[in-house]
């Protein structure tokens, strides 16, 4: 099975003033392509600060991150910025979509840095990662007029739209009612199921818990999965 996402030996370390703080201790994990997989640990746990380090938005105090072939830590700021952008989604529970943007504007907003991706190849993608979550009625729509189940899956489409290797999640479920709650779970259970997509996310939600093929928990910075 390819390897998507490999650490080894990772730690890293925060200052509060002169005193450190270690948020991750000598963490090794591999995520593997087509894997369903959960972060689980208590609030202060260290799932933030993995999933920050997996998504290139931060860099370990010690330890590597692979990303498939790449040696995360040998890129400069730019290339890591491009990685990031070309290669992983991301989803958050706040959705931070952006208001004056329409349903279809805010899931192409990521790929308008992307210069690999043609005009046209962009409009095909976006497109087709709206219809992926069954929002191809409601494009034009801006967030204020969605629900909170609706903006999420604008958030999973913009997530798709740059066909990422893997997609991040943190606490997706969390701003959300029971009922839309397992209707996401299920949107990103059947895109795994039928699109092969890789989707990491971090979780105390029980209802995502009992649904992953593989969880990986996190205590006091101490990863085992």
């Amino acid at each position: 099975m390819k390897t998507v996402i490999r650490l080894e030996n990772v730690s890293k370390s925060y200052f509060l003033g002169s005193v450190e703080v270690p948020a991750l201790k000598s963490a090794n994990l591999e995520i593997h392509s087509g894997e369903f997989t959960a972060v689980i640990g208590a609030s202060g746990s260290g799932k933030s600060t993995l999933l920050n380090l997996i998504g290139c938005i931060d860099d370990p105090t010690s330890g590597r991150v692979w990303l498939e072939n790449t040696d995360v830590l040998s890129l400069s700021d730019d290339k890591k910025s491009d990685l990031r952008n070309q290669k992983i989604g991301f989803i958050f529970q706040s959705f931070n979509l952006v208001p004056v943007l329409s349903v279809f504007e805010n899931v192409e907003l990521p790929l308008l840095i992307n210069p690999l991706i043609s005009p046209k190849d962009r409009r095909a993608r976006v497109k087709e990662a709206i219809n992926d979550v069954g929002l191809e009625k409601l494009a034009g729509n801006r967030p204020d007029q969605l629900s909170g189940g609706q903006r999420q899956r604008v958030a999973i489409a913009r997530a798709l739209a740059g066909q990422p290797i893997l997609v991040l999640a943190d606490e997706p479920t969390a701003n959300l009612d029971s009922e839309t709650s397992i209707k996401i779970i299920e949107l990103m259970l059947n895109l795994n199921a039928k699109k092969g997509i890789t989707f990491l996310f971090s979780t105390h939600d029980d209802r995502v818990m009992n649904r992953v093929s593989r969880i990986v928990h996190i205590k006091d910075g101490v990863v085992s999965a």
